[in-house]
């Protein structure tokens, strides 16, 4: 049977436990905060993340896991005999895949070993698809399966998400589409999604609550009809409104795998405090 390695990174911020059940490595991306460089989830935590962020006079920006990193990532899985396939952030709103792909190019044959596919997405809708291949491939699947299975599943997966504020997106430029809501009168709520790889707009809310109900909804709607439906909320220092929505969430629509997942302190940096969203794999 076939040795894969299923490696991502750390914008999925797949919980601890199921990193470990299924196997999976995660690369770092990197925060940079004044003078100080952190590595995502390793060196900072988000409740450590969050708590500073709040009275920071320095904003924090965030840096692409490196090449060297991804390429001693990747030696050292196919070291132990395996082939590695890397299910990444998308391209469209890191340099992450660019990294992975230097590395690729630096391992001279052995880089043969190693396969990239661009989840187009991040967060939990990314971890789903890692998640799903990571399980396809305890189960036998090679690496052509595997590769045909997370191509599938990027279509099949999909995260909206209300923010606070658009301040931290703009500021990080990850706004994409959303830009049509700056401006935005300050007590109303934006609903986004990641489409194709970015962030767009869906609509303005007047309050949180009725944005968490409408990100719901368009949950609703997307996995309709198709079974079985994965869940994950994220948050960013709102626990108690996840909890609630992946609650909810998962009654409604009957839900065979409920994640409750924080948002990374790289994402918290352009998605800012406050930010909850629903993550969703479904028909796969």
């Amino acid at each position: 049977m076939s040795k894969i390695a299923i490696v991502t990174d750390s914008t999925a911020y797949i919980p601890a436990d199921l990193v470990q059940k299924h196997n999976l490595t995660v690369t770092p991306q990197v925060l940079i905060w004044g003078e100080e460089t952190f590595r995502d989830g390793v060196d900072i935590q988000p409740d450590e993340f969050y708590a500073r962020l709040k009275t920071a006079k320095v904003m924090p920006t965030t840096s692409q896991v490196s090449p060297a990193t991804m390429q001693s990532t990747f030696e050292g899985l196919v070291e132990k005999g395996y082939e590695v396939l890397g299910i990444f952030v998308s391209a469209r709103l890191s340099g992450t895949i660019q990294s992975a792909v230097q590395a690729i190019d630096m391992m001279g044959n052995a880089g043969g070993k190693v396969k990239i596919v661009d989840s187009k997405t991040t967060a939990m809708a990314m971890g789903f698809q890692a998640l799903t291949v990571a399980r396809a491939v305890e189960n036998g699947a090679d690496m052509e399966d595997a590769v045909a299975l997370a191509e599938r599943a990027r279509e099949h997966t999909g995260v909206y998400f209300a923010v606070d504020t658009l301040e931290f997106l703009h500021r990080g430029g990850r706004i994409g589409g959303a830009q049509r809501f700056l401006g935005t009168a300050l007590n109303m709520k934006p609903v986004l999604a990641v489409v194709d790889g970015r962030v767009e707009a869906v609509e303005r809310i007047r309050t949180k609550s009725k944005a968490l109900e409408r990100v719901l909804e368009l949950v609703m709607e997307q996995t309709r009809g198709k079974t079985p439906i994965h869940l994950a909320t994220l948050h960013a220092a709102a626990e108690g409104e996840a909890r609630t929505l992946l609650d909810k969430a998962s009654k409604q629509l009957n839900a065979t795998e409920s994640i409750l997942s924080t948002v990374s302190p790289v994402v918290g940096t352009h998605a800012g405090p406050g930010t909850v969203g629903l993550a969703y794999i479904a028909g796969v």
